[in-house]
């Protein structure tokens, strides 16, 4: 791609109603575009970042043996009322409309019921069990407070998956192949060193759960950790949990997080709810023992933003960002542009992804850009490296560059 090209313009200022860095960084970058507050549409570079941090996430469902589907936002009254959840009174985050008929329905907020009407069409006894499903897709949420950026919206991109088993010991073993995996996708998304499973509550889920928390100053969260021993607590059930784990809270870390998953073990409550059984190996009929994992992937690309931007923008990781290298190319003589092509041509047929800043601007200009677009690599095409035979490349986190040669560019980056 080159940046000619792009239909979006980096801006100096982000809007004035806009508080939260991560859609400030966003927005000026020209990533991301505010509808409403909570609401935000991604430019064909946001949806790069997002469809990087989703690939990720699919590897590592797939790895658990996790199957990908989509499920419907349009979701009848009937089906959530088995679980009492079609309640405002129980779920408070409902946007519910109407068809021509009357007939009342919701925008899909979860998935866990509609999940297991589905099923119960295809599993029919124990011999069907356990299986996995997951899947991407844009969640409606009417949240009272939606503020933070796009680490909190009332219409955000999400993965969830949903487990059913056929015995208490099987679900648990799987929902602890879901945690390590959650965790091994942190850590590809460069925030493992900062992410804590976190025993907390269960909301409109369950009594308790399990999220997965990042030490984050933006974040909404207060949570208590103990670094050493691995151990993180919700604020809010912090009672609770020393009382379960036996840990003393005198040895607990107090930080902000922000919430970037949460998993859920709902045992047989929704199959018995919904009246939804399978026969059992004896014969009888059982009930079905079901689990849900969900990622915000558009809230963890804001958390990514947060956590690593600097004062001149944006700093994505290798593994999400929309580009691997900014090649800039300064003056618009016949020779320095055939030599800018030329390593462009070269890159992308070694399967580098580049953002080619073609643009008659000025250095500074391009050079800003650069840092606020925070791609991870810079490499600078000009009549001076051209005399010196070679580039000048700097990585986007470091404060200095150096001048290597094109064979040293791409081992760094094949």
């Amino acid at each position: 791609m080159k940046v000619s090209q792009l239909f979006t313009k980096t801006r100096k200022q982000a809007p004035a109603d806009e508080t939260a860095k991560n859609a400030q960084l966003l927005i000026r970058a020209g990533y991301v575009y505010k509808v409403m507050a909570g609401v935000y549409a991604y430019t064909p570079l946001g949806l790069r970042v997002l469809e990087n941090i989703k690939q990720i996430v699919r590897e590592e469902m797939n790895a658990v043996n996790g199957q990908e589907l989509i499920m419907t936002n349009l979701q009848p009254k009937e089906t959530w009322e088995t679980t009492t959840r079609w309640s405002d009174d129980v779920v408070d985050v409902w946007f519910k409309t109407k068809l021509k008929d009357e007939s009342e329905i919701g925008l899909a907020w979860s998935h866990e019921e509609a999940i297991m009407e589905m099923m119960q069409q295809y599993i029919e006894s124990y011999k069907d069990l356990p299986t996995s499903v997951y899947q991407f897709q844009t969640k409606l949420r009417n949240e009272l407070r939606a503020k933070s950026g796009i680490m909190r919206g009332r219409e955000f991109v999400m993965k969830d998956m949903y487990s059913l088993h056929n015995t208490a010991e099987d679900l648990d073993e799987y929902y602890e192949k879901v945690k390590q995996a959650y965790l091994r996708v942190y850590d590809r998304l460069g925030l493992g060193k900062d992410t804590f499973v976190t025993f907390a509550s269960g909301g409109a889920f369950t009594k308790f759960s399990h999220e997965f928390q990042t030490i984050c100053d933006a974040g909404e969260d207060i949570l208590y950790v103990h670094r050493e021993k691995n151990i993180a607590v919700n604020e809010e059930v912090l009672d609770d949990a020393v009382k379960e784990l036996g840990i003393d809270k005198s040895e607990l870390e107090k930080v902000k997080s922000a919430e970037v998953g949460n998993i859920f073990n709902f045992g047989t409550e929704k199959s018995e709810q919904m009246n939804i059984y399978v026969t059992g190996q004896d014969g009888s009929q059982q009930p079905i023992y079901l689990a849900s994992y969900g990622i915000g992937i558009t809230r963890v690309m804001g958390v990514i933003v947060e956590k690593f931007a600097d004062d001149h923008g944006i700093v994505w990781p290798d593994n999400v960002a929309p580009y691997r290298l900014y090649l800039v190319r300064i003056g618009q003589g016949e020779e320095v542009v055939a030599e800018a092509d030329k390593l462009y041509q070269t890159l992308r047929d070694k399967g580098i992804e580049v953002l080619y800043d073609d643009r008659d601007a000025r250095p500074g200009e391009k050079f800003a850009d650069a840092d606020l677009l925070g791609i991870p690599h810079r490499v600078v095409v000009s009549e001076k490296t051209m005399t010196a035979g070679k580039l000048e490349y700097k990585a986007r986190a470091e404060a200095t560059s150096e001048a290597i040669e094109v064979d040293a560019l791409l081992a760094k980056l094949v």
